[in-house]
């Protein structure tokens, strides 16, 4: 019997979205469907009557703008698991170790690339110590958070084997709500959108992965 509740929002499309790039730690913006999607994420919940008390996002813009707008409309405040994509060099100005905002960390544990196995072993130690005695402090939490930041978390939650998380494809813009019992183990989860465009929505991010 489910005791908590968790909803995570993927930022909408991004621009490199948009253009079928892998944008990882690089700060792509929200296009103008990606726009779009934020918004109606937030009417979804406004409909649904969720509210919240503490919301969680990462640092990049596509996701802070995303929460901005889900927080506007309710009124009240890559695909393998293992295999990494090419490290940037130090010289690249894409490397997040550049960015003024990461400068509070060592440069060596600021990643040069990230697969989702990665992500997996950055994101839980920040579930566990986190996010977990939140939810349970009685908060209402929301995160608006990336792709492989929500698969990691989802992985983790329905203890998805590795062979099957590249399947696995998180819509973007579409409320996931993640029911949980007394002791934060997995209940249930559901989109607060119709079968219909969950699916088209995650066919769409299926074959960003895909080459043109």
């Amino acid at each position: 019997m489910a005791k908590y509740t968790l909803v995570c929002v993927r930022h909408g499309e991004s621009e490199w979205n948009k253009k079928n790039l892998f944008c990882g730690w690089h700060d792509a913006d929200l296009s103008e469907t990606g726009i779009v999607e934020a918004q109606n994420a937030g009417k979804m919940l406004k409909e649904k009557g969720y509210e919240f008390d503490i919301a969680f996002t990462s640092t990049l813009k596509r996701a802070i703008k995303t929460l901005y707008m889900v927080q506007e409309e309710l009124v009240i405040w890559r695909r393998s698991y293992d295999t990494p994509p090419p490290a940037l060099e130090p010289s690249d100005p894409r490397w997040s170790a550049n960015d003024r905002r990461y400068s509070q960390y060592d440069a060596a544990v600021v990643p040069a690339c990230e697969c989702l196995k990665d992500t997996v072993a950055r994101v839980l130690p920040y579930w566990h110590d986190i996010i977990v005695p939140t939810i349970k402090s009685g908060q209402r939490v929301l995160i608006s958070a990336h792709g492989n930041s929500l698969r990691a978390l989802v992985k983790y939650l329905k203890n998805i084997p590795d062979a099957e998380i590249p399947e696995l494809n998180i819509p973007t813009g579409i409320p996931l709500v993640i029911e949980m019992d007394e002791n934060m183990k997995y209940v249930k989860d559901y989109y607060l959108a119709d079968e219909a465009e969950v699916k088209a929505a995650m066919e769409r991010v299926a074959n960003q992965g895909k080459a043109k």
